[in-house]
């Protein structure tokens, strides 16, 4: 059964960084086209960033050139790099493969205030 935990949320000013992590269990990465996707207050999930299994990263618009994904395949864990934060990009962040086919962690929340 593949869970993911995702971390590293929190609540920052506009301008700021964090670093999110999901570490994966039940699965390899390291085999994964997996991303990192957003939910914002009343808004449907959205993918803002992706990572191919040989490691090619892209981004949603809103993301390019802040965001920068990554992922360890020894620690089966990926990572969300955010900087320049912006108060839209307040909201609950997932991973999960590409496209989303396994269930849900619980996210972790970022807020980010003007």
């Amino acid at each position: 059964q593949v869970q993911f935990v995702e971390s590293g949320g929190g609540l920052v000013q506009a301008g700021g960084s964090l670093r999110l992590s999901c570490a994966a269990s039940g699965g390899a990465v390291s085999t994964w086209f997996i991303g990192w996707y957003r939910q914002a207050p009343g808004k449907q999930r959205e993918l803002v960033a992706k990572i191919q299994s040989g490691g090619t990263a892209t981004y949603a618009d809103s993301a390019k050139g802040r965001f920068t994904i990554s992922k360890d395949n020894a620690k089966n864990t990926v990572y969300l790099q955010m900087t320049s934060l912006k108060p839209e990009d307040t909201g609950v962040y997932y991973c999960n493969r590409v496209p989303a086919i396994y269930s849900w962690g619980q996210g972790t929340q970022v807020t980010v205030s003007s």
